[in-house]
C-alpha cells in the first residue's frame, strides 16, 4: 500500500483513496491530540490557579410566618332583672279598709267663725267651687274594688315601666246623690298625666251621699289619690 493507495476487490492493483477515507484516517488522529492537549490544558490550570473557586450565585429569601389573628369579643354583661309592673295604690296615708275619703271631721276642730259661709242667693251653683257645706256623715266609697282596677288600668304604662309615682290631691265635688260632678286638682303630682288620670278616675267614683241630720246634701271634700309602683 504504497503512497496510500488500496487494493481493489478481488484483483492484486490498488487505487488512490477518496476524500471521505482520508477524513476518516485523519479525524482519529485529531481526536487524539485533541484529548492530549485538553488534558495538559486542564492540568495547566490546576497547577497555575490552584485556589480557583466557583462564585456562590446562590441566594436566598425571607420565609414569610403565616400568623392566624384571633378576633377578640367583649362579652357583655349580663342583662339587669326585669323588675315587676308597678301597680298603683291608693295613698298609704288613708285607711282604706275603712275610709278613702276624709278623716273625722268635727265641728270643735273647725270652728264655724273659721269657716267660709255657704253661698247664699237664688242662682248659686255650689258645683262650680269648692264651698264648705255643713254635714255630719261624711260620703264613703262604694265601688272601692272597681275604683282600684280602673285606677291600676289607667296608669300611664310610660310612667309606670319608669317607677316614677306621686300623689294628686283632688277637690271633689259629691252631689245628694253620691255622684261626682266636679274634680279640680289643688296640689299636683308634678306629671300633668298622673293629675290627669287622678280626675279621670274620682269622676268614676260612686259615694254614698253626705247627710246633714237626716238631709242629703252637696259637698266638696279632699281626696288624695297615689300612683306608686311596688
Amino acid at each position: 500500500m504504497a503512497n496510500g493507495t488500496m487494493p481493489m476487490p478481488g484483483s492484486g492493483a490498488y487505487v488512490e483513496p477518496v476524500a471521505n477515507d482520508r477524513l476518516k484516517n485523519a479525524s482519529n488522529n485529531w481526536f487524539w491530540w485533541g484529548l492530549i492537549l485538553a488534558t495538559l490544558a486542564h492540568f495547566a490550570l490546576m497547577a497555575f490557579w490552584p485556589d480557583m473557586q466557583a462564585e456562590d450565585v446562590s441566594f436566598t429569601a425571607d420565609q414569610m410566618e403565616q400568623v392566624e389573628l384571633v378576633q377578640e369579643f367583649e362579652i357583655p354583661p349580663p342583662p339587669e332583672q326585669i323588675s315587676r309592673p308597678a301597680v298603683p295604690v291608693l295613698s298609704t296615708n288613708v285607711n282604706i279598709a275603712e275610709d278613702i275619703t276624709i278623716g273625722e271631721v268635727t265641728f270643735d276642730e273647725n270652728p264655724v267663725s273659721d269657716l267660709p259661709p255657704p253661698p247664699t242667693g237664688q242662682g248659686v251653683d255650689v258645683s262650680d267651687q269648692p264651698t264648705f257645706t255643713p254635714y255630719e256623715v261624711k260620703p264613703e266609697l262604694r265601688n272601692r274594688s272597681e275604683f282600684g282596677r280602673l285606677l291600676e288600668r289607667k296608669y300611664p304604662p310610660m310612667l309606670r315601666d319608669a317607677g316614677i309615682g306621686g300623689t294628686v290631691v283632688l277637690w271633689v265635688f259629691i252631689d245628694e246623690s253620691g255622684t261626682v260632678k266636679n274634680t279640680r286638682v289643688t296640689q299636683g303630682s308634678g306629671y300633668e298625666q298622673l293629675d290627669q288620670v287622678a280626675r279621670e278616675v274620682m269622676a268614676e267614683a260612686k259615694f254614698t251621699p253626705a247627710l246633714n241630720r237626716d238631709q242629703k246634701v252637696p259637698v266638696w271634700i279632699q281626696l288624695p289619690v297615689t300612683f306608686q309602683t311596688r
